[in-house]
């Protein structure tokens, strides 16, 4: 058997596992409330590493930090923002044909508003390291409903239970989500949308800090916005303290997002000249 055909057959063994421990991530939290005993016994390095979405050079940085750190052995998954957990079976089977990121973002199925040229450089590692792809984030299908219907709508009772959903979210905590998603939206939201913009960005990260957890004993690395990395108000508030107390946060902010609290690390880069975000609101 050619070396050749062995890397082949270890690929494609490390793609059933991610896809396997992903259809069991999916349909309860007692796999991920059981990880967490195993990642308690792990050192290996877990990152959360964030972004703002169009800004090139802040993607560029990321890549290169990220690549620094693979030198040795250390081959985490790539948690996902920009794939939904349902695209996982099209991205699995992308992961492990596929020889290059067009490939994979064409057979997984990437979806429209993703800038994919920021994240073709991304998906290269993973292809090059042989680094699973987990689609983290839910479809706006999924979002839609726990806005509409509540978490139940996609999370079944294990998981609401495992992460308190089914009580009143901390009054701090649910100050400064509000906060937040309101002035993200140039305070122009009505006031009966904010509270189910609120628990749609609580589902997210309650499903990336799933992912986290599922994926900690080998090492994980999830790639999202700033916003749900940050420290006191993202995924980290979602994890449990064995895995929280290995995650290490990069955030890479432009000048007016610079808060050396939020992260580990902060990477300061230039402000992207975009149009005035605020201007749909103002019409």
């Amino acid at each position: 058997m050619t070396l050749q055909k062995v890397g082949k057959m270890v690929k494609q063994l490390k793609v059933l596992t991610a896809g396997f421990t992903s259809a069991l991530l999916i349909a309860g939290s007692s796999v991920a409330m059981a990880s967490t005993t195993v990642a308690a016994n792990s050192n290996a390095p877990l990152w959360m590493m964030g972004e703002v979405h169009d800004n090139a050079e802040g993607h560029f940085y990321r890549l290169k930090d990220l690549e620094a750190k693979l030198g040795g052995k250390w081959r985490p998954a790539l948690l996902m923002e920009q794939f939904n957990v349902d695209q996982q079976p099209a991205l699995t089977k992308a992961w492990q044909a596929c020889e290059s990121s067009q490939c994979v973002i064409d057979t997984a199925g990437g979806i429209k508003g993703w800038n994919w040229g920021m994240y073709k450089p991304l998906i290269e590692l993973a292809l090059k390291y042989e680094l699973p792809l987990v689609a983290a984030n839910l479809s706006s299908q999924q979002v839609k409903a726990v806005m509409q219907s509540g978490f139940s709508a996609v999370f079944d009772e294990q998981t609401i239970k495992a992460y308190k959903l089914d009580q009143p979210l901390p009054q701090p905590w649910l100050d400064s989500q509000r906060k937040m998603i309101v002035n993200s939206h140039c305070n122009a939201l009505p006031t009966d949308a904010i509270d189910p913009m609120v628990r749609a960005q609580a589902a997210r990260d309650v499903m990336f800090a799933k992912l986290m957890v599922q994926y900690a004993a080998g090492g994980a690395v999830l790639i999202a916005g700033n916003g749900h990395v940050r420290r006191d108000l993202g995924v980290y508030q979602w994890l449990p303290a064995d895995v929280a107390s290995r995650v290490k946060i990069a955030g890479y902010v432009e000048p007016a997002g610079a808060n050396t609290v939020l992260f580990d690390i902060m990477r300061v880069v230039n402000e992207h000249k975009r149009a005035d975000p605020c201007a749909q609101f103002k019409k």
